[in-house]
């Protein structure tokens, strides 16, 4: 509910002198600790005129938007009463809005900032970050470059970071050819940065060339280009890496044994795997973490040790956490212990009562053995708890723009082509042999067609025809999906690569799958 706000005028002002000069104002506004302080300097202010300077008023209205004791309402006041508004006050509105979660103001402060033709600095970039905005980011950056304007390194770190969200790996390379053109040296900080969104993108040629260009490597640039090979499938270049951060005398970290611990269970390296993790406490001192325990319940569990991953669980020192007991019970879904995943699930929605994929993990177990009286039970305890599942959603980047598929989607504006290449890599799968994996659907539908209906329209299966009908032949096909891929989306996707002769790269929730020639660089363990 907004507060009636007084005119400056009407404020009282006892014990404060009639008159004081705009230096003692701003001290004083410095020292104030609660509201009522700041309105009679406001009120001060206002009294001198001092409130018509750009710079005493963008301080109030900090004031009033960030401090612990101020109010919004207020801030806005000054902002409007400003007759000069600067890029300071507006970030700062914007800055108090996002800590109080007013997300939907935040961002038409922004647009407001815009349309009054106010310059966004680097700090605008990280609020705007801060509220998912990474289109409008990216945008900006490409407005100051035509304007002949250099952000700063805060922003060009800010702008990768987005880049990296939105998976637009094109727009990340243009990036990084600015960089290079305007000779910006690659520091610890950057270089990293780079390196991430490259491996986040799919491309390892790139994260390696951002490698290489970084001067002084520190051990955040090495975890980087670990982190990238690991998540992309090449296992043992990440350990090799990791012996020349050694050879190098930089000491790793707890992230770099995390890195080298999920590439050891990506594939399936379990002897390694045990290895590193003794390594790690016995000749680098570090004690593991549960992020450490999570990555051996999950080496061991994806490899169907079932015995070892729940004594990891039983000897751990640290109690247990919602992402130990989603690795084990998605080991037990891959490889069909329904009895111990169900345990887990159990386990997993005690834990995490408001994480969703608790709830869909559990119904997929059950929905698996055809107990379809418990998946609709779980799903009942999910609308009175009034938990959604979100959809699933792939993105994909074509000529500069990311264009996003949920399931079923027929938003886009070529979806009558779309649905059409859909029907053809139907038609050219059946010929090629492949059967849909429909006991993926966990919904209970006797019919075999609409089971395969409902497969063909999962999202990454739409960023991929829209990708054959919008690129040019032989293009490697970039995907970035907000959830697991399915088993029947894994196995269409290597079918479609080999009857299309294209390389198909998606990210999921979990790795990265390249996918050449009717294979695919995780080999099935994923």
């Amino acid at each position: 509910m907004t507060s009636t706000i007084p005119s400056p005028h009407q404020l009282k002002i006892p014990n404060i002198p009639k008159k004081s000069s705009p230096s003692t104002n701003l001290c004083l506004l410095h020292l104030c600790n609660y509201l009522h302080e700041a309105n009679q300097i406001h009120a001060l202010m206002v009294k001198s005129s001092q409130i018509n300077d750009t710079y005493s008023a963008s301080l109030l209205a900090e004031f009033y938007a960030v401090s612990e004791n101020g109010n919004l309402d207020y801030a806005e006041k000054v902002l409007t009463t400003m007759k000069e508004p600067c890029t300071f006050a507006y970030n700062t509105l914007i800055r108090g809005n996002l800590r109080k979660n007013n997300t939907r103001r935040a961002i038409s402060l922004y647009d407001q900032m815009l349309r009054e033709r106010i310059q966004a600095d680097c700090y605008t970039f990280t609020f705007l970050l801060k509220v998912g905005n990474f289109k409008e980011a990216i945008e900006r950056l490409r407005q100051m470059h035509e304007k002949g304007q250099k952000p700063d390194r805060v922003t060009l770190v800010s702008v990768v970071t987005a880049i990296t969200h939105s998976g637009a790996l094109g727009q990340g390379r243009w990036l990084h050819a600015y960089i290079k053109s305007q000779k910006i040296r690659l520091d610890e900080i950057l270089g990293s940065a780079l390196i991430n969104m490259y491996g986040k993108s799919g491309c390892l040629n790139g994260a390696m060339e951002a490698f290489n260009e970084t001067n002084k490597k520190n051990v955040d640039t090495w975890n980087a280009i670990i982190s990238s090979l690991a998540t992309n499938g090449h296992s043992s270049k990440a350990i090799e890496f990791f012996y020349l951060m050694e050879d190098c005398n930089v000491q790793p970290d707890a992230i770099t044994f995390s890195s080298i611990l999920s590439a050891c269970s990506h594939a399936g390296a379990v002897e390694n795997g045990i290895r590193y993790f003794e390594i790690m406490k016995d000749k680098h001192g570090i004690q593991p973490d549960i992020i450490h325990y999570g990555c051996m319940v999950d080496l061991f569990g994806r490899a169907g040790f079932f015995d070892k991953a729940k004594e990891i669980i039983k000897t751990m020192p640290i109690k247990p956490d919602k992402v130990v007991w989603k690795a084990l019970l998605s080991a037990c879904r891959v490889h069909k212990n329904f009895e111990l995943g169900e345990q887990a699930g159990l386990k997993l929605i005690e834990l995490a009562p408001n994480d969703h994929a608790s709830y869909v993990l559990l119904s997929n177990i059950y929905a698996m053995q055809g107990k379809w009286n418990d998946v609709h039970k779980v799903r009942r305890i999910m609308r009175e708890r009034a938990i959604k599942k979100p959809p699933g959603c792939s993105s994909i980047e074509v000529d500069g723009v990311v264009h996003e598929f949920i399931a079923g989607d027929t938003s886009h504006s070529r979806k009558r082509e779309i649905y059409e290449m859909l029907a053809e890599m139907r038609e050219r799968l059946r010929a090629a042999g492949y059967q849909p994996e429909t006991d993926q659907i966990m919904l209970d539908i006797k019919e075999e067609d609409l089971k395969e209906t409902s497969l063909i329209h999962h999202s990454e299966k739409l960023a991929v025809a829209f990708a054959l009908i919008s690129t040019s032949h032989r293009m490697t096909i970039r995907v970035v999906k907000n959830l697991r891929m399915c088993s029947d989306c894994h196995s269409t996707m290597k079918v479609v690569s080999m009857i299309y002769h294209r390389n198909i790269i998606i990210r999921d929730l979990n790795r990265f799958h390249y996918f050449i020639d009717g294979s695919c660089s995780c080999m099935d363990y994923w």
